[in-house]
C-alpha cells in the first residue's frame, strides 16, 4: 500500500470493525498484511490475542520486549505458552547489561530516571524490532488508562511509522476475563494476586482495593505510561 491507499484502509477499518469482534479484526489484519507481528507482555490482554491469533493464523510472529527484569512468573507464563501452542516468541531486548546500565547511568536507573530505563531497555528495543514490519498488533484497552482513552481499532502509528491494530480496544477488564476462562487461556498467576497491570519487577507493585487498575505502574511518580503507546 501507498500513504494513501494506507489512509483510505485505516479510516475505513476503523469504522467498519468498530462493533466487530476482535478475532474479525485479527483476520482482517493477517490477510491484508503479510508483514505484521503482534506484541506480547505476558498479561491478560496479550494471552487472550495469542490464542485468537493462534486460531486464525498460527505462525504470525509475536514479540516481546525483555528487559532482564521481568517477575519470575512472566517468564515463567512465557514458557508455559509457547509449550502450549508450540511457538516461539521473538525475544527483542537491548544489548546494554543491567551491569552496563548502572555503570553509565548509575544504579537502579528505574528509580532515579524510570523514563530513561523505559527508553533504554523497551522503546528503543521496540524501534529495532517494529522496524521489521508493515503493522503490529496490540492489547492495548481504552478504559485502561486516560491516555488511550481515544484509541481506535486501527490507527496510524504516527511514532513507529506502521499501521496498528488495536482489536481489544472496545473490551472491558470483565470480557478479557470471560475470554480467558470460557478458552482455558494460561494467564500470569500474578494477576490472582493483585497484579491487574504487570510491568517489569523493579516498577510494578501490587494494587489496593479501590485503586486504579494501574496505580501499581510506577508507584510515587507521575509516570503513567513506558513509551510504547501514544
Amino acid at each position: 500500500m501507498d500513504l494513501f491507499e494506507k489512509e483510505a484502509f485505516i479510516n475505513q477499518a476503523a469504522e467498519d470493525y468498530e462493533t466487530k469482534t476482535p478475532q474479525e479484526l485479527l483476520a482482517l489484519a493477517v490477510e491484508k498484511f503479510d508483514s505484521i507481528t503482534l506484541a506480547c507482555s505476558f498479561g491478560a490482554e496479550d494471552v487472550v490475542l495469542v490464542d485468537m491469533l493462534q486460531k486464525i493464523k498460527p505462525g504470525v510472529d509475536i514479540f516481546y520486549l525483555d528487559t532482564d527484569v521481568h517477575f519470575k512468573e512472566t517468564y515463567e507464563t512465557r514458557d508455559l505458552l509457547e509449550k502450549h501452542y508450540g511457538i516461539k516468541f521473538v525475544r527483542a531486548a537491548t544489548e546494554l547489561t543491567l551491569e552496563q546500565q548502572a555503570e553509565q547511568y548509575g544504579a537502579e536507573l528505574w528509580v532515579s530516571n524510570p523514563n530513561l530505563c523505559c527508553n533504554l531497555r523497551k522503546v528503543e528495543p521496540l524501534t529495532a524490532i517494529l522496524g521489521k514490519y508493515n503493522a503490529w498488533i496490540t492489547g492495548i484497552r481504552r478504559d485502561q488508562a486516560p491516555t488511550r482513552a481515544n484509541a481506535k481499532k486501527v490507527e496510524y502509528d504516527v511514532k513507529f511509522g506502521l499501521v496498528k491494530f488495536n482489536p481489544l480496544a472496545s473490551w472491558t477488564w470483565e470480557e478479557v476475563w470471560e475470554y480467558i476462562r470460557a478458552n482455558n487461556v494460561i494467564y500470569n498467576p500474578l494477576h490472582d494476586n493483585y497484579y491487574p497491570s504487570i510491568g517489569c519487577e523493579k516498577c510494578t507493585r501490587q494494587v489496593l482495593p479501590g485503586e486504579d487498575p494501574r496505580a501499581g505502574r510506577w508507584s510515587g511518580n507521575d509516570k503513567t505510561e513506558c513509551g510504547l503507546h501514544k
